[in-house]
Formats: structure tokens, C-alpha cells, sequence
């Protein structure tokens, strides 16, 4: 599901059941239902079940805060491709080792296929004679909110996430 702030700018996905409860709850409506026509159905109710929600009043949203590096995100923005071979990447991997004192941040973090993370293991890329494809950085962007979904997911979404995509 899509929630969208009062003034319809996009905030982020949510699973189904926050979704519903906050238009039980009437913290938000819903903009758009399900294309497919999905219903939910409680011992005395049936839901149609919303695509798009919108809060009935207005957060502020502080858009200078640091993206959470989360394994999902970082598949996102290194498009599931392995930073050392550049075939699809499965893993994460810490560029120097958190073992040899890296730290856990997008600047030190790429995604990774098994193989090159295995061989990889605890070792800086100069004592393997590897080099990374990428710099890894972090993200920057309003999309990067929308990041627990496809911006694409739902094509009821696109009126309010297609400047987005870019």
C-alpha cells in the first residue's frame, strides 16, 4: 500500500494490515482501492482492501535525514549487481571488513554475489588484488523514502511516484 501525506506527496509503502488500520482507526482514507477488487472480510464486516492511502492530517516530513541502511536498500541501489564481478548479487559485503575495523555504513557496504563475498571473506581488496566497479555512496533522493516497495508495483501508484522514478 501507498500512504500519502495530506497533501497527496508520497511517504512510503506499507504492508496491508497498518494500511487498514489506519482508515479504521481514521488517520487516513483511501484514494484508490485495489484494482483487483480484493476484500477483507472480519466475523461481521467485508473491507475492499485500499491501494493507495492518504493521512487525514498532515506530518512534516524531515527530508534532510540520513537514509537507513537496510539490506533492501542497498540491493535497490546497487541493483542487486555484485560490486567485485558485476553478476547478480545475493549477499552484502563489507568493502574493508567490520572484522578489521570498517564500519556499517553505505559508504563501506556493497551488495555482492556468494562466490566473490566467499572468496572475499575478512580481507582488504589489495591483499586479493581486487578493485570495486562501484563507489559505493549513499543514497540521496525523495524516492529513497518509498524504499519497503516497488515504485512500480501498482500502476494506481504512478500519478503520485512517477517523478519520482527518475
Amino acid at each position: 500500500m501507498l500512504l500519502l501525506n495530506a497533501s497527496f506527496e508520497p511517504l512510503t509503502t506499507l504492508p496491508l494490515r497498518r494500511a487498514v488500520l489506519l482508515v479504521l482507526r481514521e488517520k487516513a482514507e483511501v484514494v484508490h482501492r485495489d484494482e483487483a477488487g480484493a476484500l477483507l472480510h472480519s466475523a461481521t464486516r467485508t473491507y475492499e482492501v485500499p491501494s493507495v492511502i492518504r493521512l487525514r492530517r498532515y506530518i512534516n516530513v524531515p527530508h534532510g535525514r540520513r537514509v537507513p541502511l537496510t539490506r533492501v536498500a542497498l540491493m535497490r541501489r546497487d541493483r542487486h549487481t555484485c560490486g567485485y564481478c558485476g553478476k547478480r548479487a545475493e549477499t552484502i559485503d563489507h568493502v574493508i571488513p567490520r572484522s578489521r575495523g570498517g564500519a556499517h555504513v553505505w559508504e563501506n557496504v556493497v551488495a555482492a554475489c556468494k562466490p566473490c563475498n566467499h572468496r572475499k571473506a575478512d580481507k582488504f581488496l589489495d591483499e586479493i588484488g581486487w578493485q570495486l566497479n562501484v563507489t559505493p555512496k549513499v543514497p540521496k533522493g525523495p524516492h529513497w523514502r518509498l524504499i519497503n516497495g516497488d515504485l512500480h508495483g501498482d500502476p494506481q501508484w504512478e500519478p503520485y511516484t512517477g517523478h519520482l522514478a527518475a
